[in-house]
């Protein structure tokens, strides 16, 4: 799970088969209507959403569902597999040690119960491997999501940009960055936009007018 003080919370799930990473396999989920900051509340969502699919596409459970937190994010997927009629047997928290400390993570079941496997433990470091690179794949969407508020939000207080444009716009260059970077005559290419809304929108993101005749107003 990944979010900035609650913004743009993103669940990332990554595939471990074949003694092998499957990033193709890889999925995030957008997390929804959850209070910012609940990362129990968003745990349950994404695992209801991810075997939700599953089921739907007749795909087998995995032999082993790890879960990124203690007692309550894996008591949360718990149920939300129970919603769905699926066991829990299968399923472990990875709780972090004391003082973060690598090696001393804990191995958590729905029931409550623990173990440690030790630093040494050859399990313990795939199990790490999993969870660095679920994190890594969450803060990476964190990322893109943020980028992409603040691009529709910029875009939004330009006179003239409505969501259609917004949209057609974003999906022409990118990004807000790509938007900015775009000449005038590659903004008129955007379908909707015409040479007074691209000079409005280039005048906006660069404070100055593309022909040349003055500054922005």
């Amino acid at each position: 799970m990944s979010h900035l003080g609650g913004e743009a919370t993103v669940a990332s799930c990554v595939v471990w088969a074949n003694g092998a990473l499957q990033p193709k396999r890889y999925r995030r989920f957008a997390i929804r209507d959850v209070k910012p900051g609940d990362d129990t509340a968003a745990i349950g969502q994404a695992v209801r959403r991810r075997y939700t699919r599953l089921s739907q596409e007749g795909e087998p459970l995995p032999d082993l569902i790890l879960i990124d937190g203690g007692l309550g994010q894996v008591r949360a997927a718990a149920e939300a597999l129970a919603d769905l009629g699926m066991g829990c047997e299968r399923l472990l928290g990875v709780a972090k040690g004391p003082e973060r400390r690598p090696g001393e993570e804990r191995l958590v079941r729905p029931d409550g119960a623990e173990r440690v496997l030790g630093a040494t433990s050859a399990a313990l470091h795939l199990i790490q491997e999993i969870r660095d690179e679920a994190h890594r794949f969450a803060v990476t969407g964190n990322r893109v999501r943020r980028a992409a508020a603040r691009a529709r939000t910029r875009l939004e207080e330009i006179p003239g940009i409505g969501p259609k444009r917004r949209r057609a716009l974003l999906a022409a260059f990118g990004s807000l960055e790509g938007v900015r970077a775009a000449p005038l005559e590659a903004l008129l290419r955007v379908p909707g936009i015409d040479r007074k809304i691209a000079t409005i929108l280039y005048n906006a993101l660069h404070g100055e007018n593309p022909d040349g005749e003055g500054g922005a107003r």
